[in-house]
């Protein structure tokens, strides 16, 4: 008889503590922790760092690199680039 190849797929809450956000999702993952959930059942849970809720690319608090706003900086700081050579 062949063994089963697959892993245990089962509900399990992902919690992001630093956005007091969790989601019930099915996944692979285990837990020795439990949380009871809306619908009153009882689910593993599994902290994670980040998520969506947190992560600046979906918060838009994510900051973009003004490159010009660097040359002028360097500019001012170190000479206008004249292209003169001595």
């Amino acid at each position: 008889m062949q063994q089963d190849k697959h892993p245990d797929y089962h509900a399990v809450v992902f919690r992001d503590r630093a956005a007091g956000y969790a989601f019930l999702t099915r996944s692979t993952a285990t837990s020795d922790q439990t949380i009871e959930w809306d619908d009153g059942a009882t689910y593993p849970v599994v902290d994670v760092e980040i998520s969506s809720e947190s992560h600046p690319f979906y918060t838009g608090k994510a900051r973009t690199v003004d490159s010009e706003g660097r040359v002028a900086a360097f500019e001012r700081r170190y000479g206008g680039g004249t292209g003169e050579a001595g």
